[in-house]
């Protein structure tokens, strides 16, 4: 278990960091990236304290320059990862507003898209060559991304889950003949910056079914949704 290797983006703060500390705390060496570097040193600087095993890598997942950057230095200095939390995500939308997609600003479309879903795209085409054909791949997305359950407002967020929920589906299908298992999360309302101070769950009880598929065994699901460990609809 030592050995294990695992990449967090977005772990700087809130579930990201308590997923790299859960990970941590399970024998992984953790990749704790983030894009505003001082802030995730500081966020190292914290686990380093606390006894766990961690390292910083600067990322920013909407510029596929960097995401290369980092695939090469984790071949150069650990060979391979065994773990994937695309954790990092934008709501750029107004809280609270009347975001209707009948006036959405296309550039806050494109944005929100950049970072929520291509960058667990292109962070996926990145480290998989890197897993050896087995590992764990965990795509944070939301229930706003649920086509079943798919209601006005928050456009832009809610395309780039919807997105994001269809890139799970395709890297677990393209991937079906090996042990690599990707899905995606909802964690439900968290008490994060972006759930707000009245949300109905802890930071450590929102990262719970992340670290749980984070870490599945080779006889885990694959191409699945959760939310409190159970399956979601899509």
């Amino acid at each position: 278990m030592v050995n294990k290797v695992a990449v967090v983006t977005g772990a700087n703060r809130g579930m990201g960091f308590e997923t790299a500390r859960q990970l941590a705390k399970l024998g992984y060496q953790v990749i704790v990236t983030s894009r505003d570097r001082e802030k995730g040193l500081a966020a190292v600087d914290t686990l380093l304290s606390e006894g766990l095993s961690v390292e910083y890598h600067q990322l920013d997942v909407d510029d596929p320059a960097s995401i290369d950057t980092l695939a090469n230095d984790l071949r150069d200095s650990h060979g391979r990862i065994d773990a994937l939390v695309n954790n990092a995500g934008v709501l750029l939308e107004p809280i609270d507003a009347d975001a209707s997609v009948f006036n959405a600003d296309p550039e806050t479309i494109l944005r929100t898209f950049c970072t929520n879903a291509l960058g667990p795209l292109l962070m996926a085409q990145a480290l998989v060559p890197l897993m050896g054909g087995e590992g764990c791949i965990v795509n944070v997305t939301s229930g706003m991304g649920q086509l079943s359950e798919m209601n006005g407002g928050y456009p832009a967020y809610r395309l780039s889950k919807t997105a994001l929920n269809a890139v799970t589906r395709i890297f677990a299908d393209e991937l079906k003949d090996t042990n690599i298992k990707v899905n995606s999360v909802c964690p439900g309302w968290v008490r994060t910056d972006m759930g707000g101070p009245h949300a109905d769950k802890s930071i450590a009880q929102g990262v719970e079914t992340t670290v749980w598929l984070a870490t599945l065994g080779s006889d885990g699901p694959s191409g699945g949704f959760f939310r409190n460990k159970q399956p979601l609809p899509w």
